[in-house]
């Protein structure tokens, strides 16, 4: 490790001098729509909108549909089609220079600019004949090989296949595709799954052949524009408070998939947005202002917060919606106008100071902040997963396979939400964005020391202000207040994915963190606004050891519930064996809370005070999956046994499978089976399988969608369930895991792979018409 990262500094130190300046983005109008570079005449023969996205959403997009499609192909719109591809990887966890960004609908806007950013077409662009449109089309010849090349005939694909997602892409172009052919013939379009029916590519072939026509979507609905301009004049008042306060909000919508459910039907999905900053004012053209980070200089006097309607298809990995209401604008003009405080003069966009929110927001009231982000405090953590961080064990083996997250009280007087110690508390706070997206792997021994003084402060005004003052009991913790069922979250790790579900899933978690609103706050501007995925190395590196720091403040926080003589006990289960440098610079000294006033009545307090934290949380946390519809009692029961198998069995099971469950009232119901891998200890970037402990390894299968990266699929009856649970607790070899596939899975290679993959999202869409999004079926395992 040591040697790798000596290399890269020594690249860095060579190369940086030389490196190109990364220039911000022309701003750029989003009303010049690569549509109009092509020919509408032949638009009525094939509508593209009705009759062609589909196929490429059913089809394309479960593959093709964000940062890390195969060739940056996105297939989720016109506009991603005509774009095309680019032989360059969006994540590349070696990259020594940032890359330039290229970001679909941002960073260029016509099919011109894509193409002197190196992405090649998929379409036919310079033949002028009709007929030989399709034969020239990329996307057409990579369809037909897979038809003239279907899949062998057997369970598992052979060797030749590459499917892990660090793999090496070929990504020819129209005139590489005959050597492309010859050299690997399997490798036509779906990539190692079933060809496309014959109707499905006929389509597409008369689409391509007409010249890939289309029209432009149906205008807005009057009230739908209606609330957009609502909205537009709401986030763009001219005083300075409001200003600051749309600056704060945009920060942490930026990702958002905006609705207004008042004006449209929540049994059908809505029209999303999503809000940019402009540099025009609303009535006028949009022009985005294009930058790395939401925080980065606009270069414009005046920033405008514009609604743009989403043009993508909605994929689950991304899909995170918002809803926008008078509700919502009520609760912010209580929390941020109705306070009078004064905004005498706005932060600027200096990188030291925009990367930091404690600095650039201090004027705002932290309660005010602290209740927008527990709020909707799914939202704000899915941000973190389905974010541009979301992919590559660089980023998420920073965290556990299971745990639970509950959140500080914000109505107590708790230090974080006292000015004079936020005062001092600024002044030790750096975030890894400061340092913008090149940068050396050697800065978390600066961010340590500064957060040892964060935590030292901390510790010192607990020990002035706090320690007969606050009694440290369950109090402490928010219980959304009776009715907000983000109370409390369950976050899981898939090796290199994760997921975010409300409610607390499982019986007893790996570990658990309790988040304040200081670290909250900061994982948002490490993770969120202030992670580059085009950032260099040393700018992944980075952030990956800062989430050290703060993961280990949340269980730090949880811990100090525990009475004091047990709390090393439990720290030191969750890190057993070698433990970093900057975990034992971290906790050195870290064990600053008073003793505990919760009685405990057992040897055993960690159980106790989960189930404790479990009741305290109970009457607001949602219970999706935690009932099992369509299922008899017995059903239930043998899924409550399989939840506790510990062990072979789950370290056997891939980590994430969707369920599709024929109920017993003869609907379909979506389960999810996951597995939970046991480390040591999660201290170290590498060598993660020397700390696999297997044998400590759970399992859990609930009701809902809890991952959007399935490694597998099944198809089980409700009079099967017995059978399907008894199976899997009886897995002791990969012999087992393939008879468990041959009854139940659905394979890669299975003839009905399409026709399940139609009713899986089917039925999402018919459950959860406002979170459906198509799943991603790039981890799909071959066993």
């Amino acid at each position: 490790m040591m040697r790798l990262l000596a290399a890269v500094v020594l690249s860095l130190v060579i190369i940086a001098p030389a490196a190109k300046s990364q220039s911000r983005p022309e701003s750029t109008e989003v009303t010049e729509s690569m549509a109009n570079e092509t020919s509408e005449s032949s638009a009525s023969v094939v509508n593209f909108h009705k009759q062609i996205q589909p196929v490429f959403d059913k089809r394309c997009v479960v593959c093709h549909g964000c940062y890390d499609a195969p060739c940056q192909l996105k297939l989720g719109s016109y506009e991603g089609i005509t774009r095309g591809a680019n032989k360059a990887p969006v994540y590349d966890g070696a990259r020594v220079l940032a890359a330039e960004p290229t970001r679909l609908f941002e960073d260029a806007q016509t099919v011109k600019q894509w193409r002197e950013m190196d992405f090649h077409p998929v379409l036919n662009e310079n033949s002028q004949e009709p007929d030989r449109d399709s034969i020239n089309s990329l996307l057409v010849k990579m369809l037909e090989q897979k038809r003239a090349h279907p899949l062998p005939d057997s369970k598992q694909l052979p060797d030749s296949f590459k499917l892990s997602l660090n793999r090496s892409l070929v990504c020819p172009t129209a005139d590489e595709h005959e050597k492309y052919q010859k050299k690997n013939p399997l490798w036509g379009m779906p990539y190692a799954l079933p060809a496309i029916s014959q109707s499905e590519q006929q389509r597409i072939i008369d689409w391509v052949a007409a010249g890939s026509p289309v029209k432009q979507k149906p205008a807005l609905s009057k009230p739908l524009q209606q609330q957009i301009n609502q909205w537009e004049r709401y986030f763009n008042q001219d005083s300075n408070k409001s200003q600051l306060v749309n600056r704060y909000l945009y920060e942490h919508l930026f990702l958002a998939h905006l609705y207004f459910p008042e004006v449209e039907n929540n049994n059908t999905q809505p029209q999303f947005f999503r809000i940019y900053r402009s540099a025009t004012p609303p009535g006028e053209p949009i022009k985005i202002i294009a930058t790395r980070r939401p925080f980065d200089d606009p270069e414009v006097s005046r920033v405008y917060y514009r609604l743009v309607p989403l043009q993508e298809t909605l994929v689950d990995k991304l899909h995170m919606p918002f809803a926008l209401t008078k509700a919502r604008k009520q609760k912010w003009h209580t929390w941020f106008y109705q306070p009078d405080y004064p905004v005498d003069e706005l932060p600027g966009y200096e990188a030291e100071n925009a990367s930091n929110p404690f600095i650039t927001f201090a004027a705002l009231p932290t309660k005010a902040r602290y209740r927008f982000m527990i709020d909707e405090a799914q939202y704000s953590i899915m941000q973190f997963i389905k974010g541009a961080v979301c992919r590559g064990q660089i980023a998420l083996n920073v965290i556990n396979d299971h745990f639970w997250v509950v959140f500080a009280n914000p109505d107590l007087d708790l230090p974080e939400y006292d000015e004079v110690f936020m005062e001092k508390a600024r002044s030790t706070i750096t975030l890894p964005a400061e340092a913008n997206s090149n940068a050396l792997p050697t800065n978390w021994v600066a961010y340590a020391r500064a957060e040892r003084k964060y935590l030292d402060a901390k510790a010192e005004y607990i020990k002035k202000h706090f320690k007969d003052q606050v009694p440290v009991t369950l109090d402490l913790l928010w219980d959304g207040d009776d009715n907000n069922d983000n109370v409390a979250l369950t976050i899981f790790r898939h090796f290199d994915a994760a997921s975010v579900v409300k409610g607390l899933v499982g019986e007893k978690p790996q570990t658990a963190w309790v988040i304040t609103y200081p670290l909250f706050e900061r994982i948002h501007y490490l993770l969120v606004a202030g992670y580059d995925v085009y950032g260099n190395v040393g700018h992944q590196l980075n952030s990956r050891m800062y989430m050290d720091f703060l993961r280990m403040e949340g269980e730090t926080s949880f811990l100090s519930l525990l009475p004091k003589n047990s709390r090393n006990e439990v720290r030191e289960q969750w890190y057993r064996g070698s433990v970093s440098p900057v975990e034992k610079y971290i906790q050195k000294g870290s064990n600053f809370a008073p003793q505990t006033d919760i009685k405990y009545k057992t040897a055993d307090p960690l159980t106790e005070l989960l189930a404790m934290v479990k009741d305290h949380v109970n009457k607001a946390q949602s219970e999706t999956h935690l009932v099992y519809p369509g299922l008899a009692k017995q059903a239930e029961a043998e899924i409550k046994a399989l939840n506790q198998t510990t062990g072979i069995a789950a370290s056997i099971l891939p980590q994430a499978s969707l369920v599709l469950i024929q109920g017993n009232d003869n609907k379909s119901y979506i389960y999810s089976l996951l597995s939970h891998n046991a480390y040591s200890n999660i201290s170290h970037i590498f060598a993660e399988k020397s700390r696999r402990r297997p044998e400590e390894d759970t399992m859990i299968l609930a009701h809902g969608v809890m991952t959007s990266h399935p490694n597998a699929l099944f198809r089980v009856a409700h009079n099967e369930i017995s059978e399907f649970t008894a199976s899997i607790r009886q897995l002791n070899n990969e012999a087992d895991y393939a008879k468990l596939l041959d009854k139940f899975g659905i394979r890669r290679t299975s003839d009905d792979f399409w026709s399940f993959s139609d009713e899986l999202h089917n039925t999402y869409q018919q459950r959860a018409a406002i979170k459906f999004g198509y799943f991603d079926y790039n981890r799909l395992e071959n066993r």
